[in-house]
């Protein structure tokens, strides 16, 4: 059998991340030269090797954990060192800090021997300055000079390590500790690579930190360590310094994204509209000019990624900016749209209209090749990504018998995307005095009869929309959570949403930890698959808010609790996906072993957790705002003091009964009664 070049595995590791720089080490803080472990700088690993030894020997590992946004700490044990006896006297800790340019880590040793302890601290270091697109392909050579601790590539990036004693190309220190005290030491890395894409914002963090509690005591700890997660993948383009977004994900995906970035922002709108803005403004400055077969570009298009150069990646041959995404275009629309209605100024909003006319023409003009009335994707070239939705893998597209459908696909979702982003569209020209409007509802109405018509399918559970159509117009009938996305887009109607809502909430598709990608019923489903049968993070989140938009508060409340079980399983940071095997097999959720942690819009997941609890929804241009959390207050008492409508700081408070209130709100925001 061939050798292959297989992905690295990443569950295992330990992630420190402050955007544009990440490591990934073993739990014992350990960089070794293997897989994926090191440090990264934008797209480059600095850091290939940090190995740590006291007298030639590596520590013990006890414990790791993050002390804030960008740090971690990593404790381990010498126990050939100090007292003789069971209990360990010496103990090591790696404090390492990300910081705007590289690295800083103190190494202590604290000793609570009764004697004096002396021993040797070590440091070997390397740098392979191999790309991030080479790592992920598992193979990892590139051309690199050293001069002691300083590497340097072709390419113009320079790593250089600094510390109190250099041996060499390594770094010692002699150290002794006096009885039950501690040595510290230090070293630094500086990372210069002016090519560099992407940079660490100079702005103060663009959302508001709310405080939270709550009798469920899972979710106000994954709301704290998702705030860290995402301050930690704020960055801006080295171009557009002033317009920050979040990258999607470390290892592979910390740049700037369409779909992630924009879901990301979207999902953070209730701590404020700062973060939308940005994103949208980084957005519509790379939006699409002319047609072009081998980027995916159209006029109008919202680009899917952006990186410096041409990337190969899983197989995938991407140019530097690719736009193979069928959906960023609309989802711009619709985050310019909620931005609006949480608040962003008008002015903001004008300013980028001429962008959402552009956006709109796309709709008009390039999202339906066929002209059948529905928006369809297809890679003419070969070499980009077979599929353009969310769920982007190559097999993510299946019948229930398991058969992959061919493209050019029509996917269920980006439907009821395009359905909400002409009403949202036709809502902001006609709040700005824009010509269209008419045009655009007109547009979704039709599209409302032509989804009725056709994406309907009756399966073993029921009757349900299709996951799309395929070459031959022909429904693709797997079960999956991609119809959860039609709910709240007014795509449905009340009965229709009535029938999705419960089958998301019956076992086949909520039995794991959150809502699974396909059915337990579809030939294809397997539970640590990439899109048939895992579970994601957003995915769960979003389906819960809209079921919780739509009045399903029970549905929404059995995914909900799945995914807070999940969370309390992976430290509260929650990785892009887990399998989606059945709660009760491990009573935990597996990992899927190459899942980016942190990811942008999997941290994002526990902020809309939080939103859906208490149910807060303003219309800051029509002067109003409804406060609709889930019915019964399912999770128990939540208080969240801190949201952000506008400027105004506002607090919602939920009781064990569910009657909820809100202060804070400005004189020119009435509450309305719910419906």
């Amino acid at each position: 059998m061939p050798d292959r070049n297989l992905q690295p595995l990443l569950h295992d590791l330990i992630s420190t991340v402050r955007a544009p720089a990440s490591v990934l080490c073993e739990p014992s803080g350990q960089i070794r030269a293997v897989g994926v472990q090191g440090m990264f700088y934008a797209d480059v690993r600095v850091l290939s090797r940090a190995e740590l030894s006291l007298d030639g020997r590596s520590v013990e590992p006890v414990a790791n954990s993050p002390v804030g946004v960008g740090a971690t700490a990593f404790v381990g044990l010498a126990r050939w060192l100090g007292d003789p006896g069971p209990d360990p006297t010496v103990r090591v800790t790696r404090l390492r800090r990300l910081v705007h340019d590289g690295l800083d880590e103190t190494i202590t040793v604290t000793s609570t021997a009764a004697t004096t302890v002396s021993t040797v601290v070590s440091l070997d270091l390397d740098a392979d300055l191999v790309p991030i697109a080479a790592v992920k392909a598992g193979h990892a050579a590139a051309a690199v000079t050293r001069d002691g601790l300083t590497w340097s590539s072709a390419g113009g990036v320079t790593v250089t390590v600094t510390g109190d004693d250099t041996d060499g190309d390594a770094l010692r220190w002699s150290v002794t500790v006096e009885p039950r005290s501690s040595v510290s030491v230090t070293w630094r890395l500086r990372v210069s690579d002016p090519a560099a894409l992407v940079r660490a914002p100079a702005a103060p963090v663009e959302w508001a930190r709310p405080a939270v509690t709550a009798d469920d005591r899972r979710l106000p700890r994954l709301v704290t360590r998702s705030l860290d997660d995402l301050e930690s993948l704020r960055l801006v383009l080295a171009s557009a310094p002033a317009d920050t977004f979040l990258g999607a994900g470390v290892p592979w995906f910390l740049t700037l994204f369409g779909r992630d970035s924009l879901w990301a922002a979207r999902m953070l709108l209730p701590l404020g509209t700062g973060i939308a803005e940005g994103t949208l403004r980084v957005l519509a400055g790379h939006q699409g000019t002319a047609v072009d077969r081998e980027s995916g570009s159209a006029p109008g298009k919202i680009l899917h990624e952006l990186r410096r150069s041409d990337t190969v990646l899983s197989g995938v041959q991407l140019p530097a900016a690719y736009f193979g995404s069928v959906d960023s275009t609309l989802l711009w629309i619709s985050l310019l749209h909620d931005a609006w209605r949480w608040g962003l100024a008008p002015e903001s909003v004008e300013r980028l209209l001429p962008a959402l006319e552009a956006a709109l023409g796309w709709l008009a003009d390039h999202g339906d090749a066929d002209g059948d009335g529905f928006l369809e994707y297809i890679d003419e070239t070969g070499r980009g990504l077979s599929n353009q939705g969310w769920k982007d893998s190559g097999d993510s597209v299946r019948f229930h018998t398991g058969q992959i459908a061919a493209a050019p696909i029509a996917l269920v979702e980006v439907q009821g995307y395009a359905y909400e982003a002409a009403r949202h569209g036709a809502a902001l020209l006609d709040a700005f005095g824009r010509p269209g409007g008419d045009r655009w509802r007109d547009y979704a109405e039709a599209l409302a009869t032509r989804f009725r018509d056709t994406f309907w399918v009756d399966g073993p559970a029921g009757s349900y929309p299709a996951l799309a159509l395929d070459r031959d117009k022909r429904p693709v009938d797997a079960l999956t959570s991609n119809i959860g996305h039609l709910l709240g887009t007014g795509l449905l109607t009340a009965k229709e949403s009535a029938q999705v809502a419960d089958l998301l909430a019956a076992p086949a598709m909520s039995g794991g930890f959150g809502l699974r990608t396909m059915s337990t019923q579809d030939a294809a489903f397997s539970p640590l698959s990439y899109h048939c049968g895992s579970v994601w993070a957003h995915d769960t989140a979003i389906v819960v808010d809209r079921l919780a938009r739509a009045g399903h508060s029970a549905a929404a409340t059995t995914l909900a609790d799945g995914l807070l079980a999940a969370a309390e399983s992976f430290g509260y940071q929650l990785p892009e996906l887990f399998g989606g095997d059945d709660r009760d097999s491990l009573g935990r959720p597996v990992p899927y072993p190459a899942a980016c942690r942190p990811q942008a819009w999997a941290a994002a997941a526990g902020i809309t957790l939080l939103h859906a609890a208490t149910g807060l929804r303003p219309d800051v241009p029509a002067g109003t705002v409804t406060l609709a959390p889930l019915a019964g207050a399912p999770l128990g008492a939540v208080t969240a003091k801190g949201f952000r409508v506008g400027e105004a700081t506002v607090d919602v408070a939920v009781t064990a009964d569910g009657t909820a209130t809100v202060s804070g709100l400005p004189a020119t925001l009435r509450l309305e009664p719910t419906r």
